[in-house]
């Protein structure tokens, strides 16, 4: 229903030619620069998807056998900016997070630095476990796996995080289906 943009001719991972608000389709290099971006939060919604209804589920319980403060809200919802509770968790908590992520963001600026024009937006230089393809089908095959599971998972937090503040209830005990055994 709208014109395909330009620079997103099916080549990247995941490209379908949706642009609808042009955020990538200026030029190439806002093209890789929103790619690379869109792979960041990708890969943090992911983690946040599985962390999200984790520390809902285990929180009170870690914390008490370890003697620390719990850091769900009051209702049992996991602690963000809709829900509060943000206040709950320790300052320290978010130095190691900002360390950790100015790290990747350096790993990230020496894979470009090193691979120049062959360098693939999300490319931290980090593969302990050497899953990522050799050959090219391979890789576009992983890579548009992975940008399409990281939207879902963009998607899904927001979803947590909008029913959290509409509900005041934690995402776990609104679908006790997903997270409750069956043999309860």
């Amino acid at each position: 229903f709208l014109p395909q943009p330009e620079h997103l001719d099916g080549s990247p991972a995941g490209d379908i030619g949706f642009d609808p608000f042009g955020f990538g389709s200026k030029d190439e290099g806002t093209l890789v620069y929103m790619r690379e971006a869109e792979i960041k939060h990708s890969r943090l919604a992911m983690l946040a998807a599985v962390g999200w209804p984790l520390a809902e589920l285990f929180d009170k319980t870690i914390a008490n056998s370890l003697n620390l403060p719990v850091a769900l809200t009051k209702s049992g919802a996991s602690p963000s900016l809709l829900n509060g509770g943000l206040e709950k968790i320790e300052p320290e908590y978010w130095v190691v997070v900002a360390s950790i992520a100015g790290l990747a963001e350096l790993s990230s600026q020496e894979a470009q630095e090193e691979k120049g024009k062959d360098y693939t937006p999300g490319d931290c230089l980090f593969d302990p476990l050497d899953l990522f393809p050799k050959d090219k089908a391979g890789q576009l095959e992983m890579q548009t796996k992975e940008i399409k599971h990281g939207r879902v998972a963009m998607m899904a937090i927001l979803g947590f995080a909008i029913q959290e503040a509409l509900y005041s209830t934690p995402v776990t005990a609104q679908t006790p289906f997903f997270f409750t055994p069956i043999w309860n």
